[in-house]
């Protein structure tokens, strides 16, 4: 066969976790940032397809979602460290006895960060690149929004405006679709085998509207750099005042209200939902 079997496939997935617990720190911080990097760029291609007419209906939201699974495609075929992913592949080699659970909080908490890290340095490369606006008004000096600029924000809206629950509850169902992707790319034994392995849970969380930790890192960073930058323009395409607009669009709101809802969630939907169940399945001794 040219994949592996869902018992060989548990195999490798807690071996690939404990060789992630034992990374060298620099190692793991530079493949933290990359990852981070990586899920951005499919992010902000995902930022670009949106803002284009096609955004409000079915076909551009499947595009959405469809052009997203890049970055994970980059993730796992170049190669480098993923929150979301580690959530399952750790969790279930130290369920395996393979990893250390100190190990295992060592990974998840250098990697988090690190993605954080390679996350806002895309998103600035990105901003800094003026792809968010159209040009700055001669006669007032302010800058004006691009459509690209006008989707950057209301997806980081709706990201900071979600209620706890609805952020931690649509994230389980994400990282179970991403490790998901992540575990049947293991199962293929050439890159084009990866490629579709990857693509179609990918596309279909994205799509779903589901809650990703490293995506946010992108999209609401992004969102908050040019509402600050920008607040009278951003206050107007978001039908907000000003103040209103800055009281969400800020860093203390983006942890509080999302990413640690959403990170929680992602270890729930990735470390219970596919590395443990799969762990208790195939690789569980039996008691006698």
């Amino acid at each position: 066969m040219n994949f592996m079997t869902p018992a060989e496939i548990s195999a490798a997935v807690c071996a690939a976790g404990k060789a992630k617990t034992e990374l060298p720190l620099m190692k793991m911080i530079a493949l933290g940032i990359l990852a981070g990097a990586y899920i951005g760029f499919g992010a902000n291609l995902a930022t670009k397809i949106g803002s284009m007419e096609a955004a409000g209906t079915s076909g551009g939201q499947f595009l959405f979602g469809a052009v997203f699974s890049v970055g994970l495609m980059l993730v796992v075929i170049a190669g480098a460290e993923l929150f979301t992913g580690n959530n399952m592949a750790c969790f279930a080699s130290a369920l395996n006895g393979q990893a250390s659970w100190g190990g295992l909080l060592y990974n998840w908490v250098v990697v988090w960060l690190a993605n954080f890290a390679g996350s806002l340095l895309l998103v600035y490369i990105i901003f800094f690149g003026m792809f968010w606006t159209s040009g700055i008004d001669a006669a007032t000096g302010a800058a004006g929004l691009s459509a690209m600029g006008t989707k950057a924000l209301a997806i980081a809206k709706g990201k900071l405006t979600l209620t706890w629950s609805a952020a931690f509850l649509r994230a389980i169902c994400c990282n179970w679709l991403v490790c998901l992707a992540v575990w049947m790319a293991f199962a293929a034994k050439d890159v084009v085998g990866k490629i579709f392995g990857i693509f179609f849970p990918i596309m279909a969380f994205v799509s779903s509207g589901f809650e990703h930790s490293v995506a946010n890192m992108f999209f609401i960073p992004m969102g908050i750099t040019i509402a600050q930058t920008a607040p009278d323009a951003a206050a107007k395409a978001m039908e907000m005042s000003p103040d209103a607009l800055l009281s969400i669009f800020n860093y203390g709101h983006l942890m509080t209200a999302n990413l640690i809802p959403v990170t929680l969630g992602n270890i729930v939907g990735g470390a219970f939902f596919v590395g443990a169940f799969y762990w208790f399945v195939y690789l569980k001794k039996s008691e006698k």
